[in-house]
């Protein structure tokens, strides 16, 4: 890949890592656009890449939050924190399990299956049309619906549901306060895709890839800042109930890839 298309993806992956319209979708709509011939091992490298500058973006956006949980989750001192800490293990759970049982499976449907996409993107579409529904959001955040959260985050590995926004219409829907319900989309996804990021490194996924430095720099680069930005321009969106209109754009996006596949 050139440095243009990894500056590119990296913006894509940056804005939609946080905004509700699921990076995975756009970049394999984005890969797809470039008609990249690329190998399956590098372009796995570019997209475990992208996903690391994103999981720092949001590292550097909470980070107070991340040093206050952890240090009361080591000290195992009792308090918000640490009950958040084990609210975010919990939610884990599912896509660990998918991750170590279904990764052939989760593999396969990615690499061009643009009608899959779009038929997600759908999906996210009805999510966050019936998120902003609801009036009333002032249930405490219990460990039922953070499992709940961490079941319909480990069906947003399929491309093209958005993770936050999967994750976050959930909880609103189940009446979690949205802010809560967005911090802890953000966090809880940050253990995983590090996670991930050294299960690709033990196995060997990049092994016999010899990457040009340069562009993945930019793509990084790129992503981290777009991230940034995208992380606190979301936080506002959620609390504003504004998240129909990503909706609309999902559904929009969601048609023209499923016209364009045929």
């Amino acid at each position: 890949m050139s440095a243009l298309e990894t500056l590119i993806l990296g913006i894509i992956q940056g804005l939609t890592e946080f905004l509700p319209v699921s990076s995975s979708g756009h970049l394999e709509l984005a890969k797809a656009l470039f008609g990249s011939d690329y190998q399956q091992n590098q372009s796995l490298l570019v997209t475990v890449t992208l996903h690391a500058a994103t999981a720092l973006s949001t590292v550097f956006v909470f980070r107070k939050d991340i040093v206050l949980i952890l240090s009361e989750l080591f000290r195992f001192k009792k308090g918000e924190s640490l009950d958040f800490a084990l609210k975010i293990l919990l939610s884990m759970i599912p896509a660990v399990l998918v991750g170590l049982f279904f990764e052939d499976f989760v593999s396969s449907l990615f690499g061009g299956k643009i009608a899959l996409v779009g038929g997600m993107l759908i999906l996210t579409a009805v999510l966050l049309y019936m998120a902003d529904q609801v009036n009333k959001n002032n249930i405490p955040l219990n460990f039922k619906n953070a499992f709940l959260i961490g079941v319909i985050q480990a069906v947003a590995i399929l491309p093209g549901i958005s993770r936050s926004g999967a994750t976050i219409a959930l909880a609103v829907l189940l009446r979690v306060d949205r802010d809560k319900a967005a911090r802890f989309s953000f966090l809880m996804v940050i253990p995983l895709i590090f996670g991930s990021m050294a299960k690709s490194i033990i196995d060997g996924d990049f092994s016999s890839t010899s990457p040009n430095l340069a562009p993945l720099i930019i793509g990084f680069l790129s992503a981290f800042i777009t991230g940034i930005f995208a992380c606190r321009w979301m936080i506002k969106l959620v609390k504003k109930s504004q998240l129909k209109y990503f909706g609309y754009y999902c559904l929009i996006v969601g048609l023209i890839a499923i016209l364009y596949s045929l």
